[in-house]
């Protein structure tokens, strides 16, 4: 009995033993190993008696990535992104005679990153006459330059040069830097990297260069050579006149102005002021400026008038060729290249005096009208000219399908005796009537001009024929078209005839019935 005891004793010891010693060699076994590669991925070490490789799996993502392995080097085969992070898993096989202890075979994983290169100073200053360069916080092997094909170096460097030299007291400039550590690697993130050649006080470099005519939606880029902080204080620059948009600070040393909506207003004269006065770089002046200057592209006059016929200021209709703009940034780039499509006319019977004076896509008589008429019934001053506010507001309207309600009228005054006015609105003369127009000495000059002021009642003065003045209080239904000409009620014993000193005189109730149809726009022929 006390022998079997002690066999059972000596067996269990022995197989405690014989597990220990194989959880020992399992530990102790050789495993592969992972370490830093200079050209890969990663590069695995595999000691002796640890096997053989049999499988190697890449993933980033949970998406597999194809590599090669030679020589313990495994490197992808399609390009990566610069700090992409990677699973690595090998599968090794383990030499027969000793898997049936520690394992027929072994699988090893380790997380890795594609090396990523970031430059050490995105603002320089380097010496006059010398090559610029920017450095990198580990040797690159591919260079790009402003967009520019990707270059690939004869061998990594930290130090690459940015292909300019720094010519002159006042040289700056900037330059977008995108590189790669390894040769398998897609190019990083572009890199905005300035350069300034120091001067005695702070500098500014604005993009695009001041003085230029710039696109409505262009951003404004104002670099410093020293921090933005310490160039302007605490306070942002500011647009003159005020444009949608907002100031964001790009690095340490840039201010990004980005326009929102419909841009830095076509036809503008646009100022930045800064809070503080900065030497302009690339310019020779030795004085600081506060205010920098650029002009913004006008709209063009074809696209005004597509957008005037469309909201009904013109006697026109425009059909476009394709669906029309349909968000800000469609209105602002259609106003600057205009798209394909028809005008016709929108009455059958139009005056030909009137379609005479029509040229679409240039400057004419028939499209100021139309614009005073825009600004008169929006509040803007009535000057004809499509400034920044006009765009603006007829971009606004465009968008939110605001038509013109009022219809289309058009006056044209007949010189030969019995001289008559005619109202012609939208499409047809609904008023014609006798009136009087300038006697010889001061005859109704012989043209067209739109109305520019319409007053229900006023005085009215001016120069007799013998040099005496006149002043008319009470005088009604009045639409000047012409300096001091103007078609009003004017009570006379006849009408048909000159008789007035220049204006269009007309019995009461026929001024009364013309002047609702005759605001500030409203074309007037005078003919003979």
């Amino acid at each position: 009995m006390v022998v079997l005891r002690t066999l059972v004793v000596g067996a269990v010891v022995g197989g405690l033993l014989v597990a220990g010693l194989a959880a020992a060699a399992v530990l102790t076994w050789p495993h592969v190993g992972f370490a830093a590669s200079e050209d890969g991925l990663t590069r695995m070490s595999l000691p002796g008696f640890a096997g053989s490789v049999t499988a190697v799996e890449v993933s980033a993502g949970g998406a597999p990535v194809a590599v090669r392995v030679h020589d313990g080097t495994v490197s992808p085969l399609r390009p990566l992104r610069a700090g992409e992070r990677l699973s690595v898993s090998v599968t090794v096989q383990r030499p027969h005679w000793i898997g049936w202890l520690v394992g027929r075979s072994e699988v090893r994983s380790t997380t890795v990153a594609a090396p990523e290169a970031r430059v050490v100073e995105p603002s320089l200053a380097p010496r006059q006459g010398t090559r610029v360069r920017v450095r990198f916080d580990q040797p690159v092997s591919i260079v790009s330059i402003d967009g520019g094909p990707a270059h690939r170096l004869a061998q990594p460097r930290t130090v690459v040069p940015l292909g300019v030299v720094a010519r002159g007291a006042t040289s700056a400039g900037t330059a977008k830097v995108a590189a790669a550590v390894r040769p398998w690697e897609r190019l990083s993130v572009p890199v905005r990297v300035s350069w300034f050649v120091p001067r005695p006080r702070a500098q500014v470099l604005a993009e695009p260069k001041p003085g230029a005519t710039i696109a409505p939606s262009r951003r404004l880029t104002l670099t410093f050579s020293v921090p933005v902080e310490q160039a302007l204080g605490s306070r942002l620059p500011r647009l003159v006149p005020a444009m949608p948009g907002r100031w964001r600070q790009l690095d340490a040393h840039t201010l990004v102005f980005q326009p929102r909506g419909f841009g830095l207003g076509l036809g503008a004269s646009l100022q930045v002021r800064l809070p503080r006065p900065a030497l302009l770089a690339g310019a020779k002046e030795a004085t600081p400026r506060r205010v920098l200057h650029w002009q913004v592209v006008g709209g063009s006059t074809l696209r005004l008038q597509q957008l005037l016929a469309t909201l009904g200021y013109l006697p026109l209709r425009w059909q476009p060729a394709a669906d029309p703009a349909d968000s800000p940034r469609a209105e602002l780039a259609a106003a600057v290249s205009p798209p394909a499509g028809r005008f016709s006319w929108r009455f059958p019977g139009t005056p030909a005096t009137l379609r005479q004076l029509w040229r679409a896509g240039r400057p004419n008589l028939v499209t100021q009208g139309a614009v005073m008429a825009f600004e008169s019934e929006h509040g803007l001053p009535a000057d004809g000219l499509a400034g920044p506010a006009v765009w603006r507001t007829l971009l606004e309207d465009a968008l939110a399908g605001r038509h013109h309600r009022g219809g289309y009228s058009y006056v044209f005054v007949h010189l030969s005796v019995p001289e008559t006015l005619n109202l012609w609105h939208d499409g047809r003369v609904i008023v014609r009537s006798p009136g009087n127009t300038g006697v010889p000495g001061a005859p109704t000059e012989l043209g067209t001009w739109p109305v520019f002021e319409h007053i229900p009642v006023g005085t009215m003065s001016g120069t007799n024929l013998d040099g005496s003045h006149y002043e008319d209080p009470g005088i009604q239904y009045i639409s000047y078209f012409h300096g001091g000409d103007a078609i009003h009620a004017f009570d006379r014993a006849s009408y048909g005839t000159p008789q007035s000193l220049g204006c269009v005189e007309l019995p009461l109730a026929a001024a009364g019935e013309v002047w609702p149809y005759t605001p500030i726009g409203t074309l007037v022929t005078i003919e003979n």
